[in-house]
């Protein structure tokens, strides 16, 4: 093995160990973001996660906010639609935190709030 293929295995192996440790923190960025933001401000993948929970909760305030002030249209299609995607979107994270993977929401999680 070449020199940049033993510090690629050990870059992974240290992702794999940050996810696995940081599992519990992954999910609780997705009903409280910040917490990860304190608790574990080290870990990559928690820090990601944070990010995407962050992105959720923007995304739930723009259509809530939309949903409301656009009568009729608003209130019968954006809120009970946009509020279904957004709790679609938020157990696509939960479980992808849970296995640990670092995966992208579909439609908004190309977005980097936090670094």
């Amino acid at each position: 093995m070449s020199e940049e293929e033993v510090k690629e295995t050990i870059e992974e192996v240290d992702a794999d160990k940050d996810a696995e440790d940081n599992k519990g923190m992954g999910i609780v960025a997705y009903f409280i973001f910040f917490i990860p933001l304190l608790a574990a401000k080290d870990s990559k993948f928690a820090m990601y996660h944070a990010n995407q929970g962050l992105i959720l909760l923007l995304t739930a305030i723009i259509i809530n906010t939309v949903g409301t002030v656009v009568p009729i249209i608003g209130w019968l299609l954006v809120l009970p639609l946009g509020n279904l995607f957004v709790f679609i979107l938020w157990i696509i994270g939960i479980i992808n935190a849970a296995k640990g993977e670092k995966k992208p929401l579909p439609l908004v999680g190309k977005f980097e709030i936090l670094k």
